[in-house]
């Protein structure tokens, strides 16, 4: 008898369980998210950093009640830190404990090749559990292209292949979200293995929405100054243009400064918050005061 699903039995409940958790959801990431789980495809989510990709697959976990399995992706990832590896230390300590006894080198092989001498990673992680579970394979565009041929078993029949111990599948499918900053373009067996969906940054009435949730003692007024401000920044040639994150952020320190009004002082005062880079802050402040 198949398990119920444990994520959404809409796009409607999509958008409402997810704002209860604070992440507001667009008609077409509803819809996807939606999908993914009852269709049981893996999501990719592409789009500049900042824009809540990856909260959207911690929001899932949240509101689902499941359990959050990260991979984050880096330039040199390799099978033995994505998949699994073996315990090599344990498994020569066995191998030095057995000399002597009476077994031959066949079934010492069999011995020190068990689930008991297994170190496993994130995706396998995720394929072995049970209970409900998100995996997130966090900027997958960082790591080399090799890298993809390590996802494919598992994005396309959701199990991964051990020579020594054969293939192991998943009891219970993972709702899998891998995120992109689209740093450099993912091979097309990844991308015929996942729905797609492309998340920019908000537009301001959005953007005041999410502040405002988030931040529900800010003033009205403030959030769309703020808000303006944000927008203006982004326009500018940053290193770093602010996130969705970032904006909720200053807009808890604007209210645990008790700041009515972002005047020019205020913003110079507290542009730390969004701004990370020297030079973004002084282009900012000498933009923003001429405008």
């Amino acid at each position: 008898m198949p398990q119920p699903s444990p994520w959404f039995s809409s796009p409607t409940d999509a958008v409402d369980r997810l704002a209860t958790s604070g992440y507001l959801a667009d008609p077409a990431t509803a819809t996807t998210a939606y999908l993914a789980g009852a269709l049981e495809k893996s999501l990719l989510v592409e789009g500049p950093a900042g824009v809540g990709k990856t909260e959207l697959a911690k929001a899932v976990a949240r509101v689902t009640g499941a359990e959050l399995v990260r991979l984050q992706c880096y330039e040199g990832l390799d099978e033995a830190r994505a998949l699994y590896e073996w315990n090599y230390k344990k498994q020569l300590l066995r191998i030095q404990s057995s000399q002597g006894a009476d077994q031959t080198w066949s079934e010492t092989h069999d011995d020190i090749f068990t689930d008991e001498f297994l170190l496993t990673r994130p995706l396998l992680t995720a394929i072995r559990r049970e209970q409900p579970t998100v995996l997130l394979i966090d900027e997958v565009d960082k790591t080399d292209v090799e890298v993809e041929g390590l996802l494919l078993e598992v994005l396309s029949d959701f199990q991964v292949t051990i020579p020594e111990l054969g293939t192991i599948a998943a009891v219970r499918r993972p709702f899998v979200v891998l995120t992109s900053n689209a740093t450099r373009e993912l091979s097309e067996a990844v991308k015929r293995r996942c729905l797609y969906l492309h998340l920019e940054y908000p537009d301001a009435e959005r953007e005041k929405e999410i502040v405002t949730s988030q931040v529900p003692d800010l003033e009205d007024r403030v959030a769309a100054q703020l808000v303006a401000a944000i927008g203006q920044l982004r326009e500018l040639d940053l290193k770093k243009a602010p996130s969705i994150a970032e904006s909720v952020d200053w807009a808890r320190t604007l209210v645990a400064l008790e700041i009515g009004e972002l005047d020019e002082k205020a913003i110079t005062d507290t542009l730390g918050v969004v701004l990370k880079h020297a030079s973004d802050q002084e282009r900012a402040i000498k933009e923003l005061r001429l405008r």
